[in-house]
């Protein structure tokens, strides 16, 4: 019901199904899980984002791994419930139109909590008004800086609009609806005025924004610096427009070095801040020293991640997991041959799905190895075939393995481009060695095939720049182990030799060049440990598929994860 809630949950991308190509990669497939949770949690939530008509973009890699990129255009009204309400922000002293197009993402008991998607394509706009909100991650540093006044102020805006009047709590998924700080203290100051017995002047004052404070909640995810939105105060000038001479009077405060940082305007502005493992919390409290930083870690929407045949048997022997994340503990007593064959059923579908996409004949009995990230420098996607030589030697002494890839590069980071047309390479040259098989156009549907299909997932990014990282998570849901570098979630979710492996040793919070240790640590594990056991010791690893079901799905889940935000956060 349009017009109640008490958490308003704010985010530049959203990934709820195959069909809705609203989201990039980790940070919208979060967002979508927490939703999926808080409708099974009858949390009283409301989402905001962008709509995006031409999406992320569809990915084609031809012979040689060459990547281009295409609209990902979708049937909008189709798929969403348009909403009568409109409201206007001013962008470069234009006034823009926004409306607001609903989905409702229903709970496991029935609960509902209603995602609105913005949207700048109405005819009273301008065409470059109306394209805001076409593409994500698209257009330059202008471009983004309009979305971003759209998602924060505008999406206040269009909730007041829609009757939301009393939330709690406003949740900034990252610092890109960091503007929504603005706005809030804004309407305080706008309040001020008409309440006051003699003009005033709506200016935005320390005391104004120190009394939005306990509303706001802020998350960030990157370590990374490309991560963090920050816009000359020059072209702030020129775009936000909104509030008149009113930003003038505070830019010194929220722009104090003369750049607009929504991390630091996000940070400055919320109760509390969180880094999303303990790792990275870590790190981030390095980055933002003066600032008191915890940690939630992430986690994944159980019931979405699990296969249909491990869904099957967990309703079978577990009843009551999807209600009770908590309850798959119980996998511990699970009957190996159960798991071994659910999961047999997954991997004959994924490997079904690779062969008819790249006719590579692929076994199913075979060993098989994943990796799907979204493809960046620090990802380290091609670290798995540092020395082809040395793989290829292994597949001989240890035995028979194939690997799948999958992950889009950004359109503009011409390094990750490389690194798919690298893998290409490296492919084409240990054909009839072991199989390589790259899958094109990454996105939800295929990422449940390969976190359910493959025997390891594979994780490799360089120390400590992953924040989390949650495609770990859905493979250990259904019984796949990790072999991945100590970073992110991994640094509590590996118990040696029982959840799965390490790669390497744990670097802690610095940066050091450890590609080629890490490399042979890689090689290592996979020669004289895991292909041993699967191959040999079936029922061994099948006891360590077990454990990554018991330990790390009952835990690393969004039920769990909003649990903690609840107590920290939200309801404090």
């Amino acid at each position: 019901m349009d017009g109640k809630a008490n958490v308003a949950y704010f985010t530049m991308e959203i990934g709820l199904e195959e069909a809705l190509p609203t989201y990039a990669g980790g940070l919208g497939i979060l967002a979508g899980d927490t939703v999926r949770s808080a409708a099974d949690m009858d949390i009283p939530m409301i989402a905001v984002s962008l709509l995006y008509r031409k999406g992320y973009f569809r990915q084609k890699l031809d012979a040689c791994g060459a990547q281009t990129e295409a609209p990902a255009s979708w049937p909008v009204a189709d798929l969403l419930q348009e909403m009568a309400p409109r409201c206007t922000v001013e962008i470069e002293g234009r006034a823009v139109a926004l409306r607001a197009w609903k989905r409702e993402v229903q709970g496991v008991n029935g609960h509902v909590v209603p995602v609105y998607f913005l949207d700048a394509a109405l005819p009273e706009n301008s065409a470059w008004d109306q394209a805001l909100t076409d593409e994500l991650y698209g257009g330059d540093a202008h471009y983004r800086l309009c979305q971003e006044i759209v998602l924060g102020i505008g999406g206040v805006r269009m909730l007041r609009a829609l009757g939301y009047r009393d939330i709690q709590r406003y949740h900034m998924n990252e610092g890109h609806a960091a503007l929504l700080t603005l706005e809030l203290a804004h309407e305080l100051a706008r309040q001020a005025w008409d309440l006051a017995y003699e003009p005033i002047r709506q200016v935005v004052t320390p005391e104004l924004m120190h009394l939005i404070k306990p509303l706001c909640v802020f998350t960030t995810h990157t370590p990374v610096p490309a991560g963090h939105d920050r816009f000359p105060l020059d072209g702030v000038r020129r775009v936000l427009t909104d509030y008149g001479g009113a930003f003038a009077e505070c830019e010194k405060e929220i722009c104090p070095d003369g750049v607009l940082d929504m991390t630091t305007l996000a940070a400055d502005n919320s109760h509390y801040i969180n880094g999303v493992a303990k790792r990275h919390g870590k790190v981030t409290q390095k980055m933002l020293q003066e600032y008191e930083i915890d940690s939630v870690t992430n986690g994944v929407h159980a019931a979405t991640w699990a296969s249909p045949p491990m869904a099957a048997l967990f309703d079978r022997r577990i009843p009551g997991w999807r209600e009770d994340n908590t309850s798959l503990r119980y996998a511990l007593s699970l009957p190996i041959r159960e798991i071994w064959q659910a999961h047999g059923e997954a991997k004959r579908e994924l490997i079904e799905r690779v062969n008819h996409a790249r006719h590579v004949d692929m076994d199913p009995e075979v060993f098989t190895l994943g990796f799907a990230r979204r493809v960046t420098a620090y990802k380290r996607a091609d670290l798995l075939l540092q020395d082809a030589a040395r793989l290829a030697d292994i597949a001989t002494r240890s035995g028979a393995f194939q690997i799948v890839y999958a992950g889009k590069a950004h359109p503009h980071d011409q390094p990750g481009k490389d690194i798919i047309r690298r893998i290409f390479q490296l492919k084409e040259a240990l054909k009839g060695k072991i199989k390589i098989a790259y899958l094109e156009d990454y996105g939800i549907d295929l990422a449940k095939s390969l976190v359910a299909g493959v025997d390891l997932w594979l994780n490799t990014p360089q120390p400590p720049l992953e924040a989390s990282g949650t495609s770990g998570m859905k493979a250990a849901l259904n019984g796949v182990p990790s072999l991945s570098v100590l970073d992110g979630w991994w640094v509590e979710g590996c118990i040696e030799g029982v959840t799965g492996w390490a790669i390497g040793q744990d670097g802690g919070t610095e940066i050091h060049d450890r590609r080629s240790a890490d490399a042979q640590s890689l090689y290592n594990k996979l020669e004289t440990i895991i292909l041993p056991m699967f191959n040999h010791e079936a029922e061994r690893y099948a006891g360590v598929m077990r454990n990554a079901i018991a330990l790390n799905g009952s835990f690393f889940n969004t039920e769990r994860m909003l649990s903690q935000y609840i107590a920290k956060a939200y309801f404090k």
